[in-house]
């Protein structure tokens, strides 16, 4: 499939060799100082050398489009990996002792290699910004990569995602919500302490923690339009040393998931409520830390168009399928399409006849042909965007 999407047999080479040494080598966030200079090296010698460095341990190369005065377009992908410890058996299995590429940033790394050589044989009609961009699995990586000015003025913006839920050659580019915001909060209650044979002298956290993880399970279920996905989830309550004492302090936390702007503010909004209510409720005060995650990614109508006609032009009508269950968990993409038109499409990584093996495990292991698909859907994606026709 890899030469019908456009590449040589030494550019299928290039790319699988370089995505195994990804693979092999993988850097946790803001760490990504070696993937760094083997992208920007592979780049060079393929004959890309407009590169600058950004975000720290990022780099954005420009490929010269047909005319100076076209519209930009950016494609962007991400190169950390997580602190996981491998388990595929691969040849090319992580030597970083527990740091694996197990969401497939690797994949996502090479494909913008990719789009990138495709890029600067077949040129979109503006210049096109390739966007390596590190630091998406602890939400920060976008926004440095924003506040270095290297996106401004650009007119359009596309990422996208393996994903095993999909087989080789489906991919997602739809309009609406594709992934959650990822806020979180810490919620410490404080009493009194007793003994616990005398109850009645103390102002118990631990009675208050127990009814306040209940209540907050009713946001979702009475608060929150039934339509509209959101998790709230308590993840750590941490109370107390001795089984005979009354603790003074209860503390819990978790993440709050949703997937628009009001519904995120409605459920933030809620756990604090509640919390609040609670504690009075038992006589305790509540001490309430929200810390802002992602936003929810919610593609654009004109960029879900552009890519959606990207996956026809390169797979065919029939790749293009819907995603099903919304994914509630996050990407820091979003903060690229808060501010730019665009769109983040999923593209099919399970071999055929493969099982479903999910992210941020130690198995997980995305087809390598969905490495040169991603690459030629993104390519065409710029195309698409750049084009006097797009508006």
């Amino acid at each position: 499939m890899s030469s019908s999407l456009g590449f040589n047999a030494h550019e299928i080479d290039l790319l699988t060799a370089l995505r195994r040494d990804l693979h092999r080598h993988p850097e946790l966030s803001w760490h990504e100082t070696r993937t760094q200079e083997t992208l920007e090296r592979v780049l060079r010698e393929a004959g890309i050398k407009d590169i600058s460095r950004v975000a720290r341990t990022g780099l954005v190369a420009r490929v010269r489009g047909r005319d100076a005065k076209a519209p930009v377009v950016a494609l962007r992908g991400d190169i950390d990996a997580l602190p996981i410890t491998e388990a595929t058996g691969l040849e090319f299995s992580s030597a970083n002792d527990g740091v694996m590429h197990a969401c497939g940033h690797d994949v996502h790394a090479s494909w913008a290699v990719g789009a990138a050589l495709l890029l600067a044989r077949e040129p979109a009609a503006g210049d096109v910004l390739v966007v390596f961009q590190p630091a998406e699995e602890v939400g920060e990586g976008a926004r440095e990569v924003l506040a270095s000015g290297a996106l401004d003025g650009v007119h359009a913006i596309f990422g996208a995602h393996v994903d095993r839920r999909f087989e080789v050659g489906q991919a997602v580019a739809q309009e609406g919500p594709l992934a959650a915001s990822t806020d979180t909060f810490r919620i410490v209650l404080n009493g009194e302490g007793a003994h616990g044979a005398r109850p009645q002298e103390s102002r118990d956290p631990i009675v208050g923690a127990a009814e306040l993880i209940m209540a907050l399970q009713t946001i979702v279920s009475r608060r929150l339009d039934p339509a509209l996905p959101g998790v709230v989830t308590v993840g750590t309550i941490n109370a107390g040393r001795a089984l005979n004492v009354i603790p003074e302090s209860a503390e819990l936390g978790g993440t709050i998931r949703a997937t628009t702007a009001a519904s995120r503010a409605l459920l933030v909004g809620e756990v604090t409520r509640i919390a609040q209510a609670v504690a009075a409720t038992h006589r305790l005060t509540a001490d309430i830390r929200i810390t802002e995650g992602t936003p929810p990614i919610v593609n654009p109508r004109e960029g879900a168009a552009w890519a959606a006609r990207a996956v026809r032009h390169v797979l065919g009508a029939p790749a293009l399928v819907p995603l099903g269950t919304t994914n509630m968990g996050g990407e820091d993409f979003a903060f690229y399409l808060e501010k730019i038109p665009g769109c983040f499409l999923r593209i099919g990584a399970r071999e055929s006849g493969g099982e479903h093996r999910a992210a941020h495990t130690p198995r997980f292991y995305p087809d390598e042909a969905a490495l040169f698909i991603g690459a030629a859907v993104l390519a065409q994606c710029a195309r698409e965007a750049g084009s006097p026709s797009s508006g």
